[in-house]
């Protein structure tokens, strides 16, 4: 218990004694520039650490905290200098390799910013002059922007793709009954059809057996109004009594025995 109560008051003078800081939220740090390059920076300036070299001492291999650096390419010229140099002349080197955080190179002569008698401790901080890197970035910006919207095109049609993955089953139904809808409207329009061709039917029957009547009707007054011809060639009642043969005419005489 007594321990205890030693701890509290240890816990407590500490929390007398610590000075807290309120610390602004906003203003510290610029926000993240994922999208484009910013024009408020020089991305042709940019610090770095030496992290390792060889025993000749010309190849040195840089740690940064900026990785930008990822668009060096073997063969880039960079310059440098000491960080707490004044003089500005800067020394010149060849990127041979990059990685992450790190990239190496080869210096050409230390003479214009360090004496080569002295020797270059490891973790020595060089500020570094690259255009070529600085040209690089705007490329590599553009080409963001470039896959960005190509990324964005992408996310649409997955998105697509997804939702009809998603929503199959639901879909086929949906598909399913929009089919047996119309099966149904079609089955009642055939029905109909049907139906339509029954009553047709029996009204054309009707039709035809009216228009039977009617035509025998004329048939019969036709051949009742038909003018006949009289103008004949020869009239054969006449000819029957011109044929030369003795003809009685009737009646006869009574004749007695």
């Amino acid at each position: 218990m007594r321990s205890f109560i030693l701890v509290l008051f240890i816990l407590s003078s500490y929390c007398l004694t610590r000075e807290i800081y309120k610390l602004p939220n906003e203003g510290i740090i610029d926000p993240d520039n994922n999208d484009t390059i910013s024009s408020k920076v020089n991305y042709e300036n940019f610090s770095g650490r030496v992290s390792d070299k060889d025993d000749s001492g010309r190849v040195l291999k840089i740690q940064v905290e900026n990785k930008n650096t990822k668009f060096l390419k073997a063969g880039d010229l960079v310059y440098f200098k000491l960080n707490r140099s004044t003089k500005d002349n800067r020394c010149k080197g060849s990127v041979r390799d990059t990685e992450d955080k790190y990239f190496v190179i080869y210096v050409h002569s230390f003479y214009p910013c360090f004496d080569e008698a002295k020797y270059l401790k490891r973790g020595t901080i060089l500020l570094f002059n690259s255009p070529v890197l600085s040209k690089r970035v705007l490329e590599g910006s553009k080409h963001r922007e470039m896959l960005i919207v190509k990324r964005d095109d992408f996310l649409k049609q997955l998105n697509k793709t997804n939702h009809f993955l998603w929503t199959y089953s639901l879909q086929k139904l949906k598909t399913a009954a929009d089919f047996d809808a119309r099966i149904a409207e079609l089955e009642k329009e055939k029905m109909r059809a049907l139906d339509d061709m029954v009553e047709k039917k029996q009204e054309e029957q009707e039709i035809q057996n009216r228009l039977k009547i009617e035509l025998s009707t004329i048939d019969d007054e036709l051949r009742f109004y038909r003018v006949e011809r009289q103008e004949y060639f020869m009239d054969r009642w006449h000819m029957d009594h011109d044929t030369g043969l003795p003809f009685g005419q009737r009646p006869q005489k009574r004749k007695r025995r």
